[in-house]
């Protein structure tokens, strides 16, 4: 496999295989849903391959692409979904891992059609992702959908796609899955109260994303 996708190391496949098992086993992802990649150097990225399982991912699952423009370097088909994976680390140069994934309440919540939804009922979101982003439903795998994906996440950690699921963003693979996380465990608390809920008062809100951690 090394040689495979020279001159990315064991370890650094070992730890992106290690990853997607992780996000597969918690329920971020089922089946073939959802993709992953992680910068690998200037230009470099591994990307999940296209209709692999996170959950049961192998070495072979991995495709090394360009960060510039998604172009396959070495490996089997790349996701559908390359194109934003590719735009947003190339326009986030502080940011290294872009996970898309498909959980249970936050799905549920971006196939409502809600504007304006208020996602600050826990101090982890403003602290930890900030403002969440919304795009209308766009064909996956398109052109349309790389570039809206791409441009919302140029000042945003999270999107919501809606009818599709969600991408955020980090700058390891930890604080990603935290995001996601964190991000379901809001979705959850907002389906699970319905008119009772209590999002976080502004001014808590505000000192919050004053001191929120870095991507």
């Amino acid at each position: 496999m090394a040689a495979r996708l020279n001159p990315v190391s064991d370890e650094i496949i070992d730890r992106f295989v290690q990853a997607c098992h992780r996000v597969g086993q918690r329920g971020l992802a089922r089946c073939s849903t959802g993709n992953l990649s992680l910068r690998v150097g200037d230009d470099r990225m591994l990307v999940t391959a296209s209709g692999s399982w996170m959950e049961q991912l192998s070495p072979d699952d991995i495709t090394l692409c360009r960060i510039n423009d998604g172009a396959l370097l070495q490996g089997k088909k790349p996701s559908i979904e390359v194109g934003f994976h590719s735009g947003i680390l190339k326009s986030r140069p502080d940011v290294n891992v872009v996970l898309h994934y498909q959980s249970p309440c936050a799905t549920t919540l971006a196939c409502q059609g809600l504007k304006n939804l208020n996602y600050f009922v826990i101090s982890e979101i403003p602290f930890h992702i900030g403002p969440v982003a919304t795009i209308p439903f766009l064909l996956p795998g398109t052109k349309e959908l790389a570039q809206a994906v791409t441009d919302a996440m140029r000042d945003h950690d999270l999107v919501m796609m809606s009818n599709h699921g969600q991408t955020t963003v980090a700058c390891d693979v930890d604080h990603a899955i935290q995001n996601a996380e964190f991000f379901e465990m809001a979705c959850e608390i907002i389906l699970r109260s319905g008119d009772r809920l209590e999002t976080l008062p502004e001014e808590a809100v505000r000192a919050l994303l004053e001191a929120r951690s870095p991507a």
